[in-house]
């Protein structure tokens, strides 16, 4: 969650050569994916198929998510950038949004290894449990199991935050809400359980689907050796967005021994497992998927 203070890369080096490269290098990258993203919202809302499947019904949420989270993510950077700073209490209205969507990625990539897991090990079952009801109702779920966490933080903040502090100027980003330490080591502790808990389905739902290959032969031996490698690229992709968490902890170490490196690692890690981790989205489900590719091939040539 701490992903915002990579503005703090630019308000504390003198070099301003780096600072354009690196300014250059995000704002390239997010607007790549940015749009590979809306590419292929477009194509999943332009066909009944992918409207009609839960599988490509939470592909598509979890593009929406992660847009609108580098969207935010980058605005940040550049009011850094700008030398711009907010008062604590309009940084807030941010935090709240990059906190739900933050927290909105790991859920449903746990929603996305059971709906696999369903498809491969309950095949039979599977129309009738994945149908579009109940995965628009494991969305609203989602949304708010990502909302409540935010939500009991700000009315922690709102109830101990001396009342000066909402007008001091700061760098927008979450932990400007932990005012008190034990606030802040709640905030590990519960984000660390959710860590394990999700870990816990995803080696559950790849231990299903690793006994089931045994058994598979021909068309599902393939479907379910493909479904495998969809597993591990979501605990890849996982263990990336959860090490966001790590990475401001590690960061306030390294700052204290050596400022410079500080500034390498805080770029690194905001390309890393803000920007890339975002990517894997696509590649899983987008170009992964033969029927998506299909489309989206279809679209990229102008239908042709």
């Amino acid at each position: 969650m701490d992903r915002n203070r990579s503005s703090d890369l630019i308000q504390i080096d003198s070099d301003h050569r780096g600072v354009r490269m690196r300014m250059a290098i995000v704002q390239v990258l997010v607007c790549f994916f940015i749009y590979i993203d809306i590419f292929m919202l477009f194509t999943f809302f332009s066909k009944q198929a992918f409207r009609g499947n839960a599988r490509y019904i939470l592909f598509a949420h979890t593009l929406l998510v992660d847009t609108i989270l580098l969207i935010l993510t980058d605005l940040v950077v550049l009011l850094g950038y700008s030398y711009v700073v907010l008062p604590v209490g309009r940084c807030v209205v941010l935090c709240i949004l990059m906190g739900i969507t933050a927290k909105n990625t790991p859920y449903t990539i746990t929603a996305m290894c059971l709906e696999r897991y369903v498809a491969i090990c309950m095949p039979l079952r599977h129309a009738s449990i994945s149908t579009t009801g109940r995965t628009m109702a494991v969305i609203a779920v989602v949304w708010a199991f990502s909302s409540v966490r935010v939500i009991v933080d700000l009315i922690i903040f709102v109830v101990l935050a001396p009342t000066e502090y909402f007008a001091k100027p700061t760098s927008c980003y979450y932990q400007v809400m932990l005012v008190t330490e034990w606030h802040n080591l709640m905030y590990v502790i519960f984000n660390q359980m959710d860590f394990g808990i999700i870990m816990v389905i995803i080696l559950f739902c790849y231990t299903k689907i690793m006994l089931a290959a045994q058994t598979a032969s021909g068309e599902n031996k393939q479907s379910v050796s493909k479904g495998r490698r969809t597993l591990l690229f979501h605990g890849l992709q996982l263990i990336l967005c959860m090490a966001e968490l790590w990475g401001p902890y590690i960061s306030a170490v390294v700052l204290e021994q050596s400022p410079h490196l500080y500034l390498h690692i805080r770029f690194f890690s905001f390309v890393a497992f803000t920007i890339v981790s975002r990517a894997l989205s696509p590649l899983i489900y987008g170009l992964r998927d033969k029927k998506f590719c299909l489309a989206l091939k279809y679209y990229m040539s102008c239908k042709v």
